[in-house]
């Protein structure tokens, strides 16, 4: 596949995503209004693999990634095109870049509604609609449910303890992701019994701070492993990303000031992504919307 395309009056070419300084990734997620700030972009670099367009005197002008869970699976995400670019076919160039070097994997991502239609086109079909909630987290949480277990505080160095739990809702092992988010991360988990069933990440991202992964069983459960972080985030700008429409883990977010920003569509190509087993552990939290 060639690795330069002719837009027009110039050409772009694919670059490696490491090899190009941070600050002009994070200028070019600005110019779309997407919050991704350089040590955002440094984690995503580490965790998987992306391209960049560049012209002949190093602009970039568009970005895609790729994260490998395994040999068979991987999610896209961080595909960026500036307006000058998309007009032009750009962004179908970057995922033809990206599908070829996925090679046979299935795949997963979250499109915004700009580019939805492309994704349609290459093949991918649509499985769930993500919910970005955002707000400052409340003063004072709404009343909570009858809590089934105990929570605790999970060391980063345990993570060991959740990776099965972990794979079993997101359906695959991404032991090495969880890895890198736990190192700035505060995890909580939910134990009944000896048995940890459900956790929840909270990190600084973007504008303030992002609580996911959050894994859990059931609504009551999702909001327990959701209010230990928000209860230390009072004031503070907060995002919680979930498929979750309605129910009681919807409404107390809604009651905790975080409203719904706007949402993306989870789209799959090969297997189907999303597989939620009765009474099994569901992703009430997404990662992010590269990650899921």
């Amino acid at each position: 596949m060639q690795r330069s395309v002719r837009l027009k009056s110039f050409e772009l070419v694919a670059r490696d995503i490491n090899d190009v300084d941070v600050d002009l990734l994070h200028t070019l997620s600005i110019s779309v209004r997407w919050p991704h700030r350089p040590k955002d972009w440094d984690l995503l670099r580490r965790a998987g693999h992306g391209i960049v367009t560049v012209d002949g005197i190093g602009r970039v002008f568009g970005s895609a990634m790729w994260f490998p869970h395994g040999d068979d699976f991987a999610t896209i995400g961080l595909v960026i095109t500036t307006p000058r670019i998309q007009a032009q076919g750009g962004g179908r160039w970057l995922m033809d870049q990206v599908l070829e070097r996925c090679g046979h994997r299935n795949l997963a991502l979250n499109a915004t509604h700009a580019a939805y239609p492309l994704y349609v086109s290459l093949g991918f079909t649509s499985e769930a609609i993500v919910y970005m909630r955002q707000g400052e987290a409340p003063q004072t949480l709404p009343p909570l449910p009858a809590l089934d277990g105990e929570l605790s505080e999970l060391p980063s160095d345990r993570l060991s303890e959740i990776t099965a739990l972990d794979a079993r809702a997101f359906g695959t092992n991404r032991a090495t992701v969880l890895a890198l988010l736990a190192e700035d991360a505060s995890i909580a988990t939910l134990r009944r019994g000896s048995e940890v069933v459900g956790y929840s990440m909270c990190r600084e991202f973007g504008r303030g701070f992002v609580i996911g992964p959050t894994i859990a069983r059931n609504d009551q459960d999702a909001v327990h492993l959701t209010a230990v972080h928000l209860k230390k985030l009072a004031g503070r700008f907060t995002r919680v990303d979930t498929r979750e429409r309605d129910g009681v883990f919807a409404e107390f977010l809604q009651q905790s000031g975080l409203g719904i920003a706007e949402t993306v569509t989870t789209m799959s190509k090969g297997r189907r992504f999303l597989n939620r087993e009765d009474n099994g552990p569901w992703v009430y939290g997404l990662a992010g919307h590269a990650l899921s």
